[in-house]
């Protein structure tokens, strides 16, 4: 939702010339025919650079050197043209001098007929060589592109007119000066808006709903209000670099109509602009605004313009009385250029048509899909999955006399947990498809990670199905692999987690999310280790508890009971803390509005054989066990 700045009194070439961007690396292949920086700004009237050539006579297959000097630049674009069509392709091709400095460009399907910049870092002279094709033509004539900085340039700096030995003299044809239009100038606001008229006068997007911008100064404030057939437009929110809205036909950027309030210094200036996928926006001409003001203060921008509602044979202007998504985005800007939004931007639950009944309405910063999916993925991955994995380890001894449907009651458990996080894995995975409409190029390593815990997840109840019986040869190669695997799935589970936290689809807050995290996996980590320690120690005493006499055995048992059902006790009720402060903190989590589903285990009860033994000694110490 970003796109190039500009300064005060600046206007728009109404050439026919194609505009693309300016990158610091030098890859401008697509500004080969019209040179043009796209920033925003004018270009520079007054040449401070030069070239030079090292002699003005050519024949075809010679080699010219050309020199590009002057005042410290960055950027620069050198090609050779036609000096009687200065408008045409390039002409002949470069050789480099110094590949680090400079780097060769293909326009045209000519290899090496440009030459740009290889970074943005200062120079003052580039020298290369032009080779003269054979087809080359009586006169030929360099031209630059020199970028000082973003907002200061020069644009088809004119060089020397090279001609070949026995062609005519070469006569400048008279040019044709074409006026540039005068911009209105914005005036400036004299009060903050009102959202008084929201909803009966003005159809209003505001963040957070119901607020005020005239009172506060964190709200975030769009309004459209109708008069006649053109449309008055109201943008106010915190920002020291810009804030945009744009118009959309779905919920993720590209082909979009979009405007934007830019402050530079202490001036706001208001641009429309057009999206083209994900990358930079092309600036489009303010000649379709009206009335445009603006006002900072107190680090809140203020911007608003008049448009018509329709703009016949404009290009990229949507019509106003059309239904789309609204998309608000605020980003740094610095030297007339913008960089990319700080938030995934606020958009609009549904489409709507502005010029329609007035309406008062909110937004999300993060999708709804999106938010089910990481919920989704939470329950499995640091629930379902971990109790699964405890009951497993941990509870086949406690209920090793416990049958349901036939199978060990904590076999059953352990089944059940491990169906329900595959089920939830597998409806999670496919939302962020259904959303983005395909795989996303902007998600990192998160979707290569979760594509592996969904492979992991699937494969594990499909090995099961073959484990082989409690004897048999292969079991114990059957339990290493079962192991290995469900292992390998929670600690690349847990990694996508991480790294999906910091996606900005899910616009959670910077610090606490990964503190959250933090604890969920320190608390399932602590539960394994104390109870893996416990479950050694109780093993150890079984396997002396015949040398202790009856009274001995009878004490220690009791000791052990007690300490089982403490240590239970204790991590199930900081589990159930830690819960329930994640629950007040939803946001956190991301699951604002949603429903988190705790799993509760059942009371914990002490080992059957702990109170075989003590049972047999003594039933009246046996309620005190218990």
């Amino acid at each position: 939702m970003a796109v190039s700045g500009f300064t005060l009194g600046t206007c728009i070439l109404l050439l026919h010339i194609s505009y693309v961007a300016n990158y610091p690396n030098g890859k401008v292949t697509q500004s080969c025919h019209g040179m043009i920086p796209e920033h925003g700004h004018s270009p520079q009237s007054v040449p401070v650079h030069d070239i030079s050539v090292s002699q003005m006579t050519f024949r075809p297959g010679d080699q010219i050197e050309v020199t590009l000097s002057g005042h410290p630049f960055k950027g620069f674009l050198l090609e050779a043209r036609n000096a009687e069509d200065l408008n045409g392709p390039p002409v002949g091709s470069f050789t480099l001098i110094d590949s680090e400095v400079s780097q060769l460009l293909t326009c045209e399907d000519i290899q090496g007929s440009a030459v740009s910049h290889r970074s943005a870092s200062k120079k003052t002279e580039v020298k290369v060589y032009w080779n003269a094709p054979s087809s080359a033509p009586n006169h030929t004539q360099f031209l630059v592109t020199v970028v000082e900085k973003y907002k200061v340039y020069w644009v088809k700096i004119p060089g020397p007119i090279i001609s070949q030995p026995n062609a005519f003299p070469f006569t400048t044809p008279k040019a044709t000066i074409v006026p540039l239009p005068t911009l209105p100038l914005a005036s400036h606001l004299t009060k903050p808006f009102s959202a008084s008229d929201c909803g009966n006068k003005k159809f209003c997007i505001r963040s957070p709903l119901n607020c005020d911008p005239e009172k506060e100064a964190s709200c975030v404030f769009l309004s459209f209000t109708r008069d006649d057939q053109s449309v008055m437009v109201e943008m106010s929110g915190p920002s020291k670099g810009y804030l945009s809205f744009a118009l959309s036909h779905d919920q993720w950027m590209g082909d979009d109509d979009a405007y934007l309030c830019i402050q530079e210094d202490q001036t706001v200036y208001i641009q429309p602009s057009h999206l083209m996928g994900r990358s930079h926006p092309v600036m489009d001409s303010r000649d379709t605004l009206e009335d445009m003001a603006w006002r900072l203060a107190d680090g809140v921008m203020q911007c608003s313009f008049r448009r018509n509602i329709t703009l016949p044979g404009v290009k990229n202007r949507f019509d106003l009385n059309t239904s789309y998504y609204i998309f608000l985005a605020d980003g740094a800007a610095n030297d007339g250029r913008i960089y990319k939004h700080s938030q995934q931007p606020l958009i609009t639950y549904e489409k709507y048509d502005v010029t329609d009944s007035p309406k008062n309405i909110g937004g999300s910063h993060s999708v709804l899909l999106l938010k089910v999916h990481g919920a989704l993925m939470f329950v499995a991955w640091m629930t379902t999955v971990s109790i699964g994995v405890l009951v497993a380890r941990f509870f086949k001894p406690v209920w090793s006399k416990a049958f349901f449907l036939g199978k060990a009651a904590w076999f059953q458990v352990h089944r059940m947990l491990m169906f329900t996080t595959t089920a939830l894995t597998c409806i999670a995975f496919v939302m962020p498809f259904i959303y983005r409409g395909g795989w996303s190029r902007h998600a990192g390593y998160h979707p290569y990670l979760g594509c592996i815990v969904m492979t992991l997840a699937v494969l594990q109840p499909l090995l099961a199905v073959f484990r082989p019986p409690l004897h048999d040869p292969r079991r114990q190669m059957f339990n290493w692999t079962h192991w290995s695997m469900g292992t390998a799935a929670r600690i690349i589970g847990v990694a996508a987690m991480f790294l999906g936290m910091d996606l900005p689809g899910l616009n959670l807050p910077d610090s606490r999310k990964t503190y959250a995290m933090i604890g969920f996996v320190a608390w399932h980590v602590g539960t394994e280790i104390v109870l893996e320690l416990k479950y050694w120690t109780m093993t150890e005493f079984r396997s002396f508890s015949h040398l202790l006499q009856r009274k001995q055995r009878v004490m220690l048992l009791k000791r052990q009971c007690w300490q089982f059902m403490s240590v239970e006790m204790l991590l199930f009720s900081s589990y159930f803390y830690l819960q329930s402060a994640i629950y007040e903190q939803a946001k956190t989590l991301a699951f604002a509005g949603q429903v988190i589903i705790i799993i509760k285990p059942k009371k914990a009860e002490a080992c059957p054989d702990c109170l075989e033994h003590i049972c047999e000694f003594s039933l009246g110490r046996l309620r005190s066990c218990l």
